[in-house]
C-alpha cells in the first residue's frame, strides 16, 4: 500500500499570492482606522520613497547589530547607557509612530516615550552625546527624511 507524501515544505506561489491578496484586503478594509487619509499612500511618489526606505532601514539595523555584537564580545569596552531626548520634525501621528518603532527595532536603542509634540525619549546603549541636536542627528534623522516623504503631505 502506497503512502501519500503530503505537502512539501517550503514556499509555493499560491500561498504567497493568497497571503498578499488577504493582506491587501485587510489593509484596505482597516486603513481608515490607522490614517486620516489612507488613499494618499497609493501615490507613486510615496511608494517610491517607501521602497528606498526599506534598504536604508535594513542597513542601519544591521550596522547597529554589529555595534551591539562588538560590545558583547568585547566586555572591556566602556558603555554609557542613558536616556536622551530626541526632537522630531514629523507632524503625522503615523509617521511619528513608525519612527519610534524604527528606533526601537534598531539594536542599542529603545523608544521609552513619545509625546504628541514630536519628542521621543530614547534609551541609548552607548550615548555619544547628551545634546538633543546631536542625539536627534545620530538616532532619528536617517529615518525622518524618508518618513516625512512617505507619510506627510507635501
Amino acid at each position: 500500500m502506497g503512502v501519500f507524501p503530503g505537502p512539501q515544505p517550503g514556499w509555493d506561489y499560491q500561498s504567497v499570492l493568497l497571503g498578499a491578496v488577504v493582506s491587501l484586503g485587510v489593509s484596505l478594509l482597516f486603513a481608515s482606522d490607522f490614517s486620516e487619509k489612507p488613499v494618499m499612500f497609493f501615490q507613486p511618489r510615496r511608494i517610491f520613497y517607501l521602497i528606498l526606505f526599506i534598504p536604508v532601514f535594513i542597513f542601519y539595523c544591521a550596522k547597529a547589530n554589529f555595534e551591539v555584537m562588538y560590545y558583547v564580545i568585547s566586555p572591556h569596552l566602556p558603555i554609557k547607557p542613558g536616556i536622551v531626548k530626541v526632537q522630531s520634525d514629523l507632524k503625522s501621528e503615523t509617521a511619528l509612530t513608525i519612527l519610534a518603532n524604527c528606533i526601537t527595532l534598531t539594536p542599542g536603542t529603545l523608544t521609552v516615550e513619545a509625546t504628541e509634540d514630536g519628542v521621543l525619549y530614547v534609551h541609548w546603549l552607548s550615548m555619544k552625546s547628551i545634546d538633543e541636536e546631536v542625539a536627534t542627528q545620530q538616532i532619528s534623522s536617517k529615518f525622518e527624511w524618508f518618513l516625512k516623504r512617505i507619510f506627510e503631505d507635501g
